[in-house]
Parts: C-alpha cells; structure tokens; sequence
C-alpha cells in the first residue's frame, strides 16, 4: 500500500501519461482551481470532482496501492487510461499542498475502489486444474507442425538470402521495399513473426543514408544466423536453443523460479508500430543484483495495463523466461503496493558498459542493446554529436542516434551542468540510450529521460 505521508513526484505522475497530449492536458488541471471535495485514504485512493464542460462535475478516482500500479476511474467520456483528470488529479495530490486532505472516501469512490481490489484478489486465487478434455498429445502435434512450417520458412529465407548476395546489394535498392514485404509476408504465412520483423527491418535500410550497404550486409548476416540457429536447434546449447526460438518468434512461458526481492523501477517507455504499443519497464533487484525487463503490451491507441513509474521500488516475486541471459521477465505475487525511493543500482565505467554488453552478445548475438548504469559520467559535445564521458575525462561512450533528437538529452545535460551524474540506459552497436538519471547525492529523486 502507498504510504499517504510519501507523495510521488510531479515526474512520476506524468511518467503515466499515454500521450504527450494528455501529458499536457493533465498539466494543465494539476492545480486546486477545477477541483472540489478532493481528498484521499490512508488504504491508497485519491478522488475529487473536477469542473468540466457540462452542467456535473466528473468523478475521478485512482487506487494508487494497486500492486500493479495505479488504477483509475472517471466520469469523462475520454478512452485514455489515464484521463487527463486521474493524471491531474493525481499531480494535485502529490502536490502535497493540502488540496487533496486525508479523509473519508465518498460512497462513488468507495465502491468502485472495493470492487476492483475484490475483483483483483479472486484473480490471485489458484487456477483451475486443466480441462479434462485437454489433449497433450494434441498440444504436442500442433507444436511439431507449426515447427515445421518455421523450418519451411527459414529454409526459403536462406535461399533469398543467398540470391540477394549473388546478384549483389545494390538489387536491394532496384527493387523496393516490396521485395521484403513479400518475403516478411512469407515468414507470416510460415508463423515465424520474429523472421518477418526482421525481413521488414531489412526492407528500411537501402534508404538509410550513406553507408547502408553496410549495414544491410550485416543485418544480412544476423538473419543468416539465426535462421542457421533454428536449423540447427538440436545441436545447441539449451539456453542458446531458447533463445533462437524467442527470436524465431515461438511463444514461451515464463518458468524460471520465483525471485523475490525489492525491486527498483529504473525505466519505463512506450513504443508502437501502429498496431501494438509494447511497454519496457526495468526493474533492479537490491538484493539479487539482477537487472529485469517487464513487456507489456497494448492495442493501438491504447496505454499498456502495467504501469510502475520511474523512483517507486516494490516487493515481488519475479519469474524469468528462457534463454540464455534473457533479461526479460514476469511479474508474479506482489507483496505491497509500489512505494517511492530514492536508492538507485551499482554503475559502471563507460568501459564496463561495454564489456557487458560484449558479455551478452555471447549468448544472444542478436541484441541490440543492454541495460547498463554509468557511474559519474558528464555529457558533453564532441564532433557535432554528444558523449557519456568520464569524469576523469579518461573514456567515453558516444549517444545512440536516437538519443541526440529526444528531449531527454537536454534534461540530461542541465540536471548534470558540468558535473558527473549517475545515468541509466541502454548500450548497444549504435550507442548508448539514456534512460534516467541521478544527479550526485545520496538522496536525489530519479530524473526521467524518455
């Protein structure tokens, strides 16, 4: 349960936002001027009424000691999660300016609140034994074929492959994106989406800028691997065998052990493709050391349920997926609502960075990039890009592309003003992605970057 006395911060509010226009607008209504009778409870919600374009106010509730993060509830008939008024309200709450007092929960606010929280508790219950109609034998022919479908495909990749590198790179540019779209298209049919994602990867290179048959060749040479991988899956390692069939694209189920521990949020980030928003939260074990990677996933214009924002910590069990060193996760039992905190992991030199990254690409040769925290490290310009050096001045990490247009640099740059700051992001082949950072101080809040 979220204790009332230690209020998030205006950045953690917003961290929630599904849209920079609702980021906005919740802004907008963080003050006390269009709310009345606002006020919260010592068991974690927050309500109020807030002045809208109509004759009644609307009602806004949010159960901020959901274990899973807050939930919300309003009147509006908005379709976003959070509305522009849970987001508002909750920027007055944390405000802690006295708008939002403790007190009673209205009737409206108290029901809905209870219902959910029972609704929740019924889902924690032990699943049902499976049907008696269920078919393992069934279960395991549906698997062989699909497997083999995805060897047909990997097959027929192969070969499109190698006439590409027979008939030259510069075909790629001749014949357009449509060359890979029907080949992405093939993968579909053949049910291997990780193949097709990375064939329409592919596709966007030749107009990349200069130096893209490079980097074609290279991408070309990572697709080659990974269909080897799937054709050869008997003969590797179990933990590498698990990993080509993620990047393949086959469901798993996350089976490792449970891992309790208090868990710091280091990051959250939305990204969308049009039809699906994928959420990336990283989590830090304070005790296990672990770094993990919660995925959750919404339809097209609409925010992911799993919501942590960046500075709460939480105490659960988490359980991981196969693969070799996969960091990606599940969440399982919690044990309290997220509450905030000031820790923050170990960071490395920019060349332990980098030496990890290098580690990991041992047992996953097809990522892009790995969760890393630098250690007093200063952003500075250098040769019209920008740099994580060291404070010593001795080493550097150059920005990923992708970093040098966000606004979260320009954070970057005046919460440090010259001085090392703490930072957490991605290191991967094209740079590294800041993703938050601390400035020096023990008790300094987390500084979202995304």
């Amino acid at each position: 349960m979220t204790q009332q006395g230690v209020r998030w911060t205006a950045d953690q509010v917003l961290a929630l936002a599904p849209d920079p226009a609702s980021r906005k607008a919740g802004s907008r209504l963080g003050g006390a001027g269009p709310w009345s009778d606002a006020g919260c409870s010592g068991e974690g919600a927050v309500w109020g009424l807030c002045k809208g374009s109509g004759s009644r106010p609307y009602q806004t509730v949010v159960d901020i000691a959901d274990v899973t993060g807050p939930a919300y509830k309003c009147s509006c008939p908005s379709r976003k999660f959070p509305c522009k008024h849970a987001l508002g309200l909750l920027l007055l709450w944390a405000g802690g300016d006295g708008a939002v007092p403790d007190g009673p929960t209205p009737e409206w606010a108290d029901e809905w609140v209870a219902g959910r929280r029972k609704r929740s508790e019924e889902k924690k219950q032990p699943a049902a034994a499976p049907a008696a109609g269920a078919d393992p034998e069934a279960a395991r022919r549906r698997a062989e074929r699909r497997a083999e479908r995805v060897t047909a495909g990997a097959t027929e990749l192969e070969q499109r492959l190698t006439d590409l590198l027979r008939s030259g790179l510069a075909t790629a540019e001749q014949a357009g994106y449509g060359l890979w779209e029907e080949t992405a298209a093939r993968m579909v049919d053949a049910q291997a989406p990780g193949l097709a994602a990375r064939v329409r990867e592919l596709g966007a290179i030749p107009g990349s800028g200069p130096g893209w048959p490079v980097r074609l060749l290279e991408e070309c040479a990572l697709l080659h691997l990974l269909d080897q991988g799937w054709l050869r899956r008997d003969a590797l390692p179990g933990g590498l065998a698990a990993t080509v069939r993620s990047r393949v694209g086959l469901p798993a189920s996350a089976d490792g052990p449970p891992l309790r521990d208090r868990w710091l949020v280091l990051a959250q980030y939305d990204t969308a493709d049009g039809h699906l928003t994928t959420r990336r939260i990283w989590l830090y074990g304070t005790e296990s050391g672990r770094t993990a990677l919660l995925l959750s996933f919404g339809a097209a214009g609409r925010a992911p349920a799993l919501a942590l924002p960046v500075g709460l910590a939480l105490d659960a069990e988490l359980s991981a997926y196969p693969g070799a060193g996969q960091p990606r996760a599940d969440l399982r039992e919690q044990f309290a609502a997220p509450v905030p905190s000031t820790a923050r992991p170990p960071g490395t030199s920019t060349e332990g960075a980098a030496a990890r990254y290098g580690e990991a690409l041992r047992d996953d040769p097809w990522l892009d990039a790995w969760p890393v925290t630098l250690a007093r490290v200063v952003p500075t310009p250098a040769d019209g890009t920008w740099q994580l050096a060291e404070a010593d001045g001795t080493t550097a990490l150059p920005l990923a592309p992708s970093a040098l247009s966000s606004p979260g640099l320009w954070r970057l740059v005046a919460l440090s003003g010259g001085a090392p700051v703490t930072v957490f992001g991605e290191c991967g082949h094209r740079g590294f992605t800041p993703l938050t950072a601390w400035a020096e101080g023990a008790s300094a809040e987390a500084v979202t970057l995304t």
